[in-house]
């Protein structure tokens, strides 16, 4: 009779560490998310107001200024709800201005234009890079979350569940084949 309490027991203990492990596991996938949406939300910051000081710099055409200082404030003012659209469509400007690599050869011609080029040629590659990571986060934490024992045992506590930010991020074919500094 002992002898089989001590293993129930054991078999508890074992379960309850495992359970244990993996909640801390599900904790540590959360906060790499939030972390990776950090990292995101700074790099489009970032995109958004790189896209915003060269529309104001006066080098680009006024058309094209125009195009790209609405969309960048819109994303800059999105709602959470909205942000994903917003960016979307900031993508899709800087696309329609930046297309052909005659626009950026002009604005590098431009005094102080090299360096506006330049940086948001690395803003534009790196929101994917943020993008991706935030997503994977957000794929391995899903994964995870839905294992019956997490759903069970209420592993996830009260975090809501994560969501993937989907938006077009393909950068300006000719900013992005523009070597940096």
């Amino acid at each position: 009779m002992t002898a089989t309490l001590i293993w129930i027991l054991v078999g508890l203990v074992v379960i309850g560490l495992y359970l244990s492990w993996t909640a801390g596991r599900l904790d540590r996938l959360h906060a790499r998310i939030d972390a990776a949406r950090a990292a995101l939300d700074a790099q489009l910051l970032r995109r958004a107001s790189v896209t915003q000081e060269l529309a104001t710099s006066g080098v680009l055409d006024p058309a094209a200024s125009i195009v790209l200082y609405e969309a960048a404030h819109a994303a800059r003012q999105a709602e959470e709800e909205q942000r994903e659209v917003a960016e979307s469509e900031l993508s899709q400007a800087l696309r329609a201005v930046f297309g052909e690599s005659q626009q950026v050869e002009a604005v590098r011609e431009v005094p102080g234009g090299e360096e506006a080029a330049g940086e948001l040629a690395q803003a534009v590659r790196r929101v994917p890079m943020a993008r991706r990571f935030h997503n994977d986060a957000v794929r391995a934490a899903r994964a995870l979350r839905r294992h019956r024992k997490v759903r069970w045992f209420r592993l996830a506590g009260h975090a809501p569940f994560p969501m993937a930010f989907e938006m077009d991020d393909e950068p300006p074919t000719a900013l992005a084949d523009r070597p940096t500094n």
